[in-house]
C-alpha cells in the first residue's frame, strides 16, 4: 500500500498530511514527517507528493485564513468501533466551541466512560480534521494536546473558544 504525504508552513508550525490511493486522508500531525509516521497504522510505503495532498493543503489553509469553519475531506482513519464513534461525535463538535470528556462521553450513548473517550480523543490519527482540540476538562483546563499545549491554545484562540480558567496558561 501506498500513502502519498506532504508537510507545509501553517501559523501554528508544520503540518503533515497522509492521504491513501483513493484520496482519503488516513493521518495528520503538527509537525514533520518523523511524528506523522508514527501516526499510520498501516504498513504502508510513504511518498511525497504534494499534487495527491493539495486538497487537504487548501482547506486547512482556509481554515488557518479563517475562511473555512467545517473540512470537507474523505477520511479513513483506522481505529476500533469505539475509537470511531468517538471520533465521529468529535466531528460535530462546531467550530468556536468547545466539550468536556463528560460531554462527548454522553453523546455516544456512554456516559461513564469519559476516560475511554479520552484515550480514544488521544488515539485520534487526524488531529485538526477531527477537532480532538476542542476537548477540555470538565473545570475549563485544557488537559493536554498530543502536540503540545501552545499549538492546542493556538487553535482555540483562532477559533474564539478559549475556555475561561484558572487553569488557562498566563498570557492567553
Amino acid at each position: 500500500m501506498t500513502i502519498y504525504t506532504h508537510t507545509f508552513s501553517t501559523p501554528t508550525g508544520l503540518f503533515s498530511v497522509a492521504v491513501n490511493d483513493g484520496g482519503a486522508l488516513v493521518a495528520t500531525a503538527f509537525g514533520d514527517m518523523s511524528i506523522l509516521r508514527t501516526r499510520i497504522k498501516a504498513n504502508a510505503t510513504l511518498v511525497e507528493n504534494s499534487r495527491r495532498t493539495a486538497e487537504v493543503r487548501r482547506q486547512v489553509r482556509d481554515y488557518f485564513k479563517g475562511k473555512l469553519r467545517q473540512f470537507d475531506l474523505l477520511l479513513a482513519p483506522t481505529g476500533t468501533p469505539f475509537q470511531h464513534a468517538v471520533w465521529s461525535a468529535l466531528q460535530r463538535i462546531p467550530f468556536g466551541r468547545t466539550v468536556s470528556y463528560g460531554d462527548l462521553a454522553k453523546t455516544i450513548k456512554r456516559p461513564s466512560a469519559a476516560r475511554a473517550v479520552g484515550r480514544a480523543n488521544g488515539t485520534n490519527p487526524i488531529c485538526l480534521i477531527v477537532p480532538c482540540h476542542r476537548v477540555i476538562g470538565a473545570d475549563g483546563a485544557l488537559t493536554g494536546f498530543a502536540f503540545g499545549e501552545k499549538t492546542k491554545l493556538d487553535l482555540l484562540k483562532h477559533e474564539g473558544a478559549l475556555p475561561r480558567s484558572k487553569h488557562t496558561p498566563r498570557g492567553a
